[in-house]
């Protein structure tokens, strides 16, 4: 809007009335000259205030990773998405909880959208280094909308009631990961060919920070929406979502693999694997990122049934509950993504992964003891700090470590072991509250045994995950920052997550 707006006669006419009666006296009059040679000087400042706030945030984006056009088309369009499949996960959810109200069945669930990536995983990592990869995530884009399609005609074709749907939901699922096995691969290798290799840390933790933002926005309107129009609708809508990163990639550079060096893919698997296990920084970071997946990732998927029993909400209210509680989730996500900016360069990341692993442990841990609904809200807000600093960190790593002609196959390898790790802590995590509760109901009744199981649940992959992270605090691996392994003097906890050693001028 321009500063010089148009004014009424009637205003002019009633300034002119004001400035006869004040000529009337001298104060009047030199009070007008001084605020009519105020005005230029009072224009001038503001204007130079505002030219100072847009050369700061056009400063601000050129330093941003959002500068770069193909980037940021794909991050908006992935955010979109995503907020989708967030609406779809907790709607998922909620129907199985709402309709079997078994820990079981959600580890079902849970382990048919991971298992299958832990068998093909490994295949879709060679695929994506064989092929265009470009191509490669279109195609695998398309099959993932048909399949979210297909769950949300089964939503509204099938009774909510009943073991029909609840085994089809599983079923989808498992086609579901069986498509993602050859998609995550080639969604991997994207970022790196959209930024400066310099910038892909950031790039990594933006992707982090929106993936969690998603997580505010699409579990709390996926919990409305259910709760307004029943889950149908919302299935949906997550269909549609899948258009803007299929346009937004399409329009991407063309991503033709990289050179083969003619060997049997037994024999390009096996020099991936070797590259992961034989070299301490991203051995160290493999093994992180199976911590994290077996230990810290089930809590999501036994969220609902975890609030039906520990908090005792009703088949009513969880869908509200599960969403709002993974909203505080995301939002203390992007609040900690947004913390990392001012991480000291100096920091490395062999103290900060297991110490974000060890306070991940100890957050998790709380909320499995926490009884109480209005206590797990800044609970689960520490959830979501501790949580993007463990994955974001981990992957970011990796990606940084791994060279680009192999980087499909090893991010398949990470891929299938963290979400083989995940769907071994969803079924360990249920089967466990299932005997706790199996063993109780008949002395404590129902409500209260439900309510120990949810906990047991939770506690036998939390307290493992905290535990796992202070010995890999104690027993750093400096070369996953690429610093060669020196005779380190002992350090006690505190120092370690200082980071003494490493301070400058040291």
């Amino acid at each position: 809007m321009s500063s010089e707006q148009p004014t009424s006669p009637k205003a002019d006419a009633q300034a002119d009335g004001d400035r006869a009666s004040l000529s009337a006296t001298g104060a009047a009059s030199s009070f007008e000259a001084d605020a009519q040679s105020a005005m230029p000087r009072a224009r001038g400042a503001a204007g130079g205030r505002y030219s100072e706030i847009v050369g700061a945030v056009k400063a601000e984006y050129q330093r941003s990773v959002l500068r770069h056009g193909h980037f940021r088309n794909v991050w908006i369009a992935a955010f979109v998405s995503n907020v989708g499949s967030w609406m779809e996960l907790v709607g998922v959810q909620l129907l199985m909880a709402k309709i079997t109200g078994e820990l079981k069945m959600a580890a079902y669930l849970g382990a048919a959208q991971m298992l299958p990536i832990l068998l093909m995983g490994l295949f879709g990592g060679l695929v994506a280094d064989r092929v265009d990869r470009r191509k490669l995530l279109i195609v695998t884009q398309v099959m993932l909308m048909g399949v979210a399609a297909c769950v949300a005609l089964a939503s509204a074709l099938l009774p909510h009631e009943g073991r029909t749907l609840p085994w089809v939901l599983i079923g989808l699922g498992a086609i579901n990961a069986v498509i993602m096995s050859f998609n995550m691969p080639a969604w991997q290798v994207l970022t790196p060919r959209l930024v400066p290799r310099e910038e892909l840390t950031k790039a990594i933790t933006l992707n982090g920070i929106q993936f969690n933002l998603a997580r505010v926005v699409g579990p709390a309107l996926g919990g409305v929406l259910m709760h307004a129009a029943g889950p149908t609708p919302l299935f949906a809508i997550n269909t549609l979502t899948f258009l803007g990163v299929v346009l937004a990639v399409s329009r991407t550079p063309a991503a033709p693999p990289p050179p083969q060096d003619g060997r049997k893919a037994r024999a390009q698997l096996w020099s991936a694997w070797q590259f992961v296990t034989r070299n301490r920084g991203p051995l160290a970071v493999f093994l992180a990122m199976v911590v994290a997946s077996m230990f810290a990732a089930p809590l999501v998927r036994l969220l609902s049934q975890f609030t039906l029993d520990a908090f005792g909400a009703s088949k009513a209210s969880v869908e509200s509950i599960v969403g709002w509680l993974l909203a505080v989730q995301g939002v203390g996500a992007v609040t900690g993504g947004i913390a990392l900016r001012w991480l000291p360069a100096w920091y490395p990341k062999h103290h900060f992964i297991p110490m974000a692993l060890s306070g991940l442990g100890v957050a998790i841990t709380a909320f499995a003891l926490n009884p109480l609904l209005w206590l797990g809200w800044p609970i689960m807000f520490v959830v979501g700090v501790f949580w993007i600093w463990s994955f974001n960190q981990t992957w970011a790593a990796m990606q940084n470590l791994v060279p680009d002609a192999m980087r499909g196959r090893v991010m398949a390898i990470a891929n299938t072991a963290s979400f083989g790790a995940t769907a071994l802590g969803v079924l360990l995590g249920g089967f466990v509250g299932e005997i706790v509760l199996a063993r109780l109901v008949s002395d404590l009744g129902k409500a209260d045994a439900a309510w120990y199981g949810a906990q047991a649940a939770v506690l036998v992959l939390s307290v493992p995950l905290m535990v796992a992270g202070v010995f890999m605090l104690i027993k750093r691996t400096p070369e996953v920052d690429g610093m060669p392994r020196r005779p380190a003097a002992r350090t006690g906890l505190v120092d370690a997550i200082l980071a003494k050693e490493h301070w400058p001028g040291k």
